[in-house]
């Protein structure tokens, strides 16, 4: 029986480069057509490994999955992996935590700066004839202000020497740090210390139950009038109806999103009219090179799986001591 690893769904041209190096080890690929659960249920008991981009990889799916060693995330966060079932099946799940840290990064920066400058805005006026460079009120220099960045991953420590270099002054808070100085950057003993003292703040935080709707109506209220709010991490750390509420009253001064909950929103859907809201789809990790990149690492994770070897990125970590751990039995 050959050995197939499923591709619940991708977003790139080909997977060329996932074919070749799953060839390396006898592996071939299958495809999902749409990648909803009725058909990974049909798919998964013939999947040796499981490589997942969006789609959700549901308890349903993993119990469907009788030889599936190990689930693979083309990306960062595994929140459409259930986890916990993998676990308790002996199914290690690895992430690609590092290949778009330079891209999101920059995309953060960016929203930043069309936001404190309503870049957006002017280009759009101009295109429409206009030449008003008074039309969006008071434009406030960026030096000397305060970045509050919520989380501090590898993203966040990039964004903070990127940011500093504009004047910025950096705060950032996670409940793993403690107050005091971390790789040149203050940390606040509270979200809400953290809150009170930025001039604009930006999201890189993981999605878990705990941080669903992190900043909702008490927190948005706790920011500083007229303060930015960028996010790239994921669209559920933002309760949006607090945020529409926020610009309209103006305790917001502008939001950079590239991530909502759902993705792509309703053509109807409000947020994409706010005023005060510059929207980007999902764009933040993109690259060429960063795809190749993640293409790449994904597949190795695999590899690795289907080798007897747990990847160096595995996220349930518990699996590797568990009596129902697959790659021992496979080895």
């Amino acid at each position: 029986m050959p050995t197939t690893v499923l591709v619940t769904d991708y977003a790139w041209p080909s997977l060329d480069v996932e074919r070749r190096i799953l060839a390396g080890v006898g592996a071939e690929v299958v495809v999902a057509t749409m990648g909803d659960e009725r058909e990974l249920v049909a798919l998964a008991p013939g999947a040796d490994a499981i490589l997942t981009n969006w789609k959700p990889v549901t308890a349903r799916v993993l119990d469907a999955a009788s030889r599936c060693t190990t689930v693979a995330r083309y990306g960062v966060g595994v929140d459409n992996i259930d986890v916990a079932r993998a676990t308790e099946l002996g199914i290690v799940v690895s992430n690609v935590p590092d290949y778009c840290i330079d891209e999101v990064s920059d995309h953060a920066i960016a929203l930043m700066l069309a936001l404190a400058r309503r870049i957006v805005d002017f280009a759009a006026q101009t295109r429409a004839g206009g030449w008003d460079n008074q039309a969006f009120g008071p434009l406030h220099r960026l030096r000397d202000r305060t970045l509050g960045l919520i989380g501090f991953g590898r993203i966040a420590r990039l964004v903070a020497p990127k940011a500093r270099a504009f004047g910025l002054g950096i705060l950032a808070y996670a409940p793993s740090l403690s107050p005091g100085a971390h790789h040149g950057v203050e940390a606040t003993a509270s979200l809400d210390e953290l809150l009170a003292r930025s001039d604009l703040v930006s999201l890189h935080a993981p999605l878990t139950p705990a941080t669903h709707h992190l900043l909702g109506p008490e927190e948005l209220a706790r920011m500083r009038p007229g303060a930015l709010l960028v996010n790239t991490a994921r669209g559920g750390l933002l309760d949006l109806e607090a945020v529409r509420a926020a610009l309209s009253d103006g305790r917001l001064g502008g939001v950079g999103l590239d991530v909502l909950d759902e993705e792509p929103p309703p053509p109807d859907d409000p947020i994409r009219g706010v005023p005060g809201v510059v929207l980007t789809p999902h764009a933040a990790f993109y690259s060429v090179e960063s795809v190749v990149e993640l293409q790449k690492k994904a597949s190795a994770n695999v590899v690795s799986a289907l080798g007897g070897t747990a990847p160096e990125t595995t996220v349930n970590p518990d699996v590797l001591g568990s009596p129902s751990l697959r790659l021992a039995r496979d080895t």
